[in-house]
């Protein structure tokens, strides 16, 4: 591929394939003679007159297809869909059943009915440190650090003054026992567990990473499974619902990094450039119009620095 060829497919990356002219930061230009323009194909041309060191790519620089996952809702010319969750108030309705004499005052008392009134504040946090020679999941208990961990996460979760709704944690060992842990300094919160939220390998990472190369399978096993825990659990309000929530989910960080991904509509298949500690928060905000904001991601700021690990 060539240089400007590069250039040309990163600037429309940035500007969402809408370029009209772009400027990369280059080398220095070889000097070009005869004319105030380099010819190009089909008749467009690069001015000369750029400042040194920057290439001015043309009006006419061709973008690839957006990837085929991202849905555009039409005409908005927005990456953003609205409908991320399928719980768009006109999504929910009927309009073939939209009564002929009260047409437009139904519509909209129907539209009201349907509206997320309150906001969801999503706590995820990764389990503690545990053991790693645990041959089944069973034996990969908290190690006495973890607990530390999840005592310092627990207590972190209780100075916010919160009114927490329910803590769901995945059935795997390690999110249980920081479950229990942490359960403690929130007493009279409700636990639920789920295998939803075990483990596992969400979506073919990209960039690969050589030290980690699960087989096609376990993506197809543990990515539909996954998946389904975010569609599950992460939604805006249900319109019956006339207070904002507090929710803890505690679970994995490949879990984790998947569903902060989908939450805000980021490429899934960048799940693992994310890294997030033992015993950390990440708090996603749902308002009722459905637009999701992440106000923390990995916070361990809490803790000491001796007692921070990434295991």
């Amino acid at each position: 591929m060539s240089v400007r060829r590069a250039l040309a497919l990163a600037a429309c990356g940035l500007a969402g394939g809408s370029v009209l002219l772009s400027a990369v930061v280059v080398g220095k230009q070889p000097a070009r003679g005869g004319g105030d323009s380099e010819p190009r194909p089909g008749g467009s041309a690069v001015p000369s007159a750029a400042p040194p060191g920057l290439l001015l790519l043309p009006p006419t620089a061709s973008c690839p297809p957006a990837a085929g996952w991202i849905e555009r809702p039409a005409g908005s010319g927005s990456y953003w869909d609205s409908n991320w969750d399928r719980r768009e108030p006109l999504a929910l309705i009927n309009l073939k059943k939209k009564h002929e004499e009260s047409g437009e005052e139904e519509l909209a008392s129907r539209l009201d009915h349907c509206k997320a009134k309150a906001t969801r504040h999503i706590f995820l946090i990764r389990h503690s440190q545990y053991n790693l020679d645990g041959r089944a999941d069973k034996d990969r208990t908290l190690t006495p650090l973890g607990r530390e961990q999840a005592e310092l996460t627990g207590r972190r979760l209780a100075s916010l003054g919160l009114k927490f709704d329910q803590i769901i944690h995945s059935s795997m060992t390690r999110a249980t026992e920081t479950t229990e842990i942490i359960s403690k300094h929130l007493p009279g919160v409700k636990k639920i567990s789920t295998d939803l939220l075990r483990e596992g390998a969400p979506i073919e990472p990209d960039p690969p990473v050589s030290h980690w190369k699960p087989e096609a399978v376990q993506y197809y096993e543990d990515g539909a499974r996954i998946e389904a825990a975010f569609r599950n659990f992460i939604h805006r309000a249900d319109a019956k619902q006339e207070e904002d929530s507090y929710e803890i989910f505690v679970c994995h960080a490949n879990v984790i990094r998947y569903i902060v991904c989908r939450a805000l509509q980021f490429p899934p298949e960048g799940w693992l450039r994310l890294s997030l500690n033992n015993g950390s928060i990440t708090h996603l905000v749902i308002r009722p119009n459905g637009r999701v904001a992440l106000r923390t991601l990995g916070d361990t700021g809490f803790m000491p620095p001796d007692k921070i690990t990434r295991t």
